[in-house]
């Protein structure tokens, strides 16, 4: 065989061997298309700056506050988990398996987005605050709700008022919406002379018990419960309603990136599982009471459906939030100040 003949086969074999890996391609693309849907809110694929089509990840991993035996959140987030309704909703959008992880407190799920085992998350307007603050890559998306209550909880026998504090030592999650509101109460009053240590809700429960500490904060159903049981309710935010907490839901940009119209569809999904909890109100109480290992009538004290926001953001939560930013920078609690408008993605 001349060389000449040579040349020409391989260069045939190499036009055929690259035909083929063409097709093998196309096949397997139209293969993946078929398992997984890629659809916007406006029912047409979702395009970068460049042009370029792009598809959402198949699975979604999702942040919340709080343990329990069921394994979901409460609000409008948890009853829509817990009914299917998000799952289902967002399949439409190629998203098809949703991972949830519940975390003990804000800090400790932030840290989770910051390394990127979280695509989004649910948690408190401080630990959102203090992590973008440090320079996370987040985007803020949804405030569910503006009327979070803290409350300071004596040990029985204890302090009985603000003044009572005096050289006593209180816990509080340090680094969350407790931390605001204790900072927040301490300097109104314009009390320094206490010792703060940090404790998870758990364990402060167990430490009040026993007399080691003398007040802690808490909220919700578990401050009503240490009141019935006889410990001491020395304030709560309702007194100050500039110190009452607000939710932020937060989405990493990095995710944005592969699935920019996520705030949208986000917010109506989560839209549609509230208007479907509020059709079925004791349902929902009843869901919350397991979530709690309360009651009905007591989640419907604590946790009224009407605190829910059927909107991503209001005057009045966008108020309080810069607030919250302004005192946690003010009292050096935050790294640094940030624009709160370029955060917040509407």
């Amino acid at each position: 065989m001349n060389q000449t003949t040579r040349t020409k086969r391989i260069q045939k074999a190499r036009l055929t061997g690259g035909l083929l890996a063409i097709i093998l391609l196309m096949l397997f693309t139209q293969a993946c298309g078929n398992g997984s849907k890629t659809v916007s809110t406006s029912a047409s694929p979702s395009t970068t700056a460049a042009g370029a089509k792009t598809q959402a990840p198949a699975t979604l991993n999702y942040g919340y506050i709080g343990t329990s035996k069921l394994n979901f959140p409460g609000g409008a987030e948890g009853w829509g988990f817990y009914k299917g309704i998000i799952q289902e909703e967002l399949k439409k959008y190629g998203i098809t398996d949703v991972k949830l992880t519940a975390f003990p407190n804000g800090p400790d799920l932030s840290e989770s987005l910051i390394s990127g085992r979280l695509d989004f998350g649910s948690l408190g307007d401080t630990p959102a605050i203090l992590a973008k603050s440090t320079g996370a890559k987040t985007r803020f998306i949804t405030q569910s709700a503006t009327d979070s209550i803290g409350y300071l909880i004596g040990k029985k026998n204890g302090p009985k008022t603000l003044a009572d504090l005096k050289g006593k030592t209180i816990t509080t999650q340090k680094g969350s919406f407790h931390h605001r509101y204790l900072a927040g109460l301490l300097k109104e009053n314009n009390i320094t002379d206490v010792k703060i240590v940090h404790m998870l809700r758990v364990d402060a429960e167990a430490a009040l018990s026993r007399g080691e500490v003398d007040a802690m904060t808490n909220t919700g159903v578990f401050a009503l419960k240490q009141i019935d049981q006889g410990f001491t309710l020395i304030d709560d935010a309702t007194k100050h309603p500039n110190l009452l907490g607000t939710s932020a839901t937060v989405v990493t940009e990095d995710y944005l990136s592969k699935n920019p119209d996520f705030p949208k569809v986000w917010n109506e999904i989560r839209l549609k599982a509230l208007n479907d909890l509020k059709e079925k109100p004791d349902d929902y109480y009843k869901f919350l009471a397991e979530l709690n290992n309360s009651t009905p009538e007591l989640m419907q004290k604590v946790s009224p459906i009407s605190g829910i926001k059927d909107v991503p953001f209001t005057d009045e939560g966008i108020k309080l939030i810069e607030g919250t930013k302004k005192f946690l920078v003010d009292e050096k609690l935050a790294e640094k100040d940030f624009d709160l408008n370029k955060w917040i993605l509407k």
